[in-house]
């Protein structure tokens, strides 16, 4: 790649960032091309060469974050650590995936059916894959039942993550409440202890 390649390929990617940061900020419908253009210091006719459209420039805006995000996990699932800790760093995430893309972006398009379509098309063809890994690699590590389904595992999932991404959850969730919030993600409300002294037979 030369150097007016390079050059390029940043200048993509700081429009796609500054698009994401608006689209969060403001919501799809009054983000402008005029003021993506103005906050990635770029021209509208620079936008419209790469990207063709308003549309199509939220789209890859959207893609490019999913990607990245998913990049991050499977890092994390590579990671030669308990089955647990990748777990904590994934649904504890309380960086950007937690704060923007469930409660501002997705929230932010509720009425969108564009967005909510195309949002639907990542959740199928990046997040689903991915989460399937990381349902089968616990179940091969004993820390899953093996006897569920991935469905039932990621509507379990969802609903953890849904809560984590209320406006202010982490600003005044305690380190307290975190252990006890872990503790039932992996252990439900009976718990793994009681549970085990209610069927001896149990595996585990």
């Amino acid at each position: 790649m030369d150097g007016y390649q390079l050059r390029t390929e940043k200048k993509k990617e700081q429009i796609l960032k500054t698009t994401f940061e608006l689209i969060c900020t403001f919501g799809a419908n009054k983000t402008s091309i005029a003021e993506v253009a103005k906050k990635a210091n770029v021209s509208p006719v620079s936008i419209y060469n790469y990207f063709g459209s308003k549309d199509q420039l939220i789209q890859k805006s959207l893609l490019r974050f999913v990607e990245k995000k998913i990049e991050e996990y499977e890092a994390i699932l590579e990671q030669d650590i308990p089955f647990s800790q990748k777990m904590d760093q994934i649904m504890f995430d309380g960086g950007e995936a937690a704060k923007n893309i469930e409660q501002d972006l997705y929230r932010a398009n509720i009425d969108d059916t564009v967005i909510q379509a195309y949002i639907e098309e990542c959740y199928q063809t990046k997040t689903i894959p991915f989460f399937k890994k990381l349902v089968d690699q616990g179940k091969k590590e004993g820390v899953i039942d093996p006897h569920l389904s991935l469905e039932s595992v990621l509507l379990f999932i969802q609903m953890f993550k849904e809560a984590f991404a209320r406006p202010g959850f982490f600003a005044h969730a305690t380190p307290a409440m975190l252990r006890d919030i872990e503790h039932l993600l992996y252990y439900g409300l009976i718990g793994k202890a009681q549970m085990d002294q209610n069927n001896p037979h149990s595996e585990g």
